[in-house]
């Protein structure tokens, strides 16, 4: 068991550098790679929620959960970050990216379309983890402990997806757009005039 807990010591930063450099290599962007990076976080509070919440200790099936929990979550975000960054470059090459409004704009239209893919993934993902985590068969014990990291963490990591990815993305690429008014000018222009 010692050697087991020296091993992941070592393997679970190495997996977390992995998907950074997957993640860097995909974007060309280190921007977008930490954005990505910032899910794990989130993830990682459902899966160790549960965990306390099931009775579980620390071992090596759990170790093995949450490195499986760190790659869902990182494979959700990109998918999340791709639909916004594709929304945000399309309005950007039709030159209507001007203002923060335009920014809300494109996010929301990112977003949105993800929202129902996203669900669905997460729902089937979870239907599958659940027999196991109710199973009382030949090696459910090991098993079970597998499973709950990573459904509690799905849970958590879903609500970042739809709510954090794109609230952090509208921080970034807002920084240099102007601002608007509630009457739709820009205060550069209402400044003017």
């Amino acid at each position: 068991m010692q050697r087991a807990q020296e091993r992941l010591r070592l393997v679970v930063p190495v997996t977390l550098l992995i998907i950074f450099l997957l993640l860097y290599f995909n974007f060309k962007n280190i921007g977008e790679s930490l954005i990505i990076m910032l899910s794990l976080p989130f993830a990682l509070i459902g899966g160790i929620w549960l965990m306390w919440l099931s009775g579980y200790n620390m071992s090596v099936a759990v170790g093995v959960g949450f490195i499986a929990l760190a790659g869902l979550a990182a494979e959700t975000g990109v998918v999340m970050l791709l639909y916004i960054d594709n929304a945000y470059k399309d309005r950007l090459l039709r030159g209507q990216m001007n203002t923060r409004n335009d920014l809300h704009t494109a996010i929301v239209h990112g977003a949105v379309e993800r929202v129902r893919p996203k669900l669905m993934t997460v729902t089937t993902t979870i239907m599958g983890l659940l027999p196991i985590m109710w199973g009382h068969g030949t090696g459910s014990q090991v098993m079970k402990r597998i499973a709950a990291p990573m459904v509690g963490g799905l849970i958590t990591s879903t609500v970042l997806t739809l709510v954090v990815i794109p609230a952090i993305y509208y921080l970034w690429r807002g920084r240099g757009l102007k601002e608007t008014d509630s009457e739709g000018e820009t205060t550069e222009n209402k400044d003017q005039s």
